[in-house]
């Protein structure tokens, strides 16, 4: 099972943003492009996105679903790549600290990946997992800069509703 974590520097609702929003797939998720919502609103229950992968000069049309979702805190996708069978996504997003940590554990269910599924097929799982956690890392830790940048001087942020871990 391909399990990868990282730190991300941003507090978790400004991850949750970027994994909320089916237009934005591609940005993060490593060999996609063109994500669009096709079923439901994302990322609600049996919701659905369609993405391209391309693959030399081919292009294929792949779709995700989700499968479980716990708003700001917890999505598991299905990821259907056609005859190559389908994967469980599950991302989870915890506050740590003042900052994030993201862990995103995949791995196969259906189809040729499960038959073929090896110590091989699970290093390069981990390297797509590094690049895609880096790419999502970058992706909101640079929108979080450039709020801060345009936030006006002397405006105070109201604190998110645990901080500091007191409970009412």
């Amino acid at each position: 099972m391909a399990v990868r974590h990282r730190l991300i520097r941003t507090d978790p609702r400004t991850v949750w943003s970027v994994l909320e929003d089916g237009t934005r797939y591609a940005d993060w998720v490593v060999g996609t492009s063109e994500s669009k919502p096709v079923r439901g609103h994302w990322p609600q229950l049996g919701s659905a996105i369609r993405y391209e992968v391309p693959v030399g000069p081919l292009k294929l049309h792949n779709e995700t679903v989700v499968r479980r979702c716990v708003p700001g805190e917890v999505l598991e996708l299905e990821a259907n790549a056609g005859p190559l069978g389908t994967a469980r996504i599950a991302i989870e997003v915890q506050p740590w600290g003042d900052w994030c940590l993201v862990k995103v554990d995949e791995h196969p269910l259906r189809g040729a990946g499960g038959f073929l599924h090896n110590v091989g097929v699970e290093a390069l799982i981990q390297i797509r997992h590094r690049a895609m956690l880096a790419r999502l890392a970058h992706l909101v830790e640079t929108e979080a800069a450039e709020t801060e940048e345009r936030r006006p001087l002397g405006q105070i942020v109201p604190p998110e509703p645990d901080a500091g871990g007191a409970r009412g």
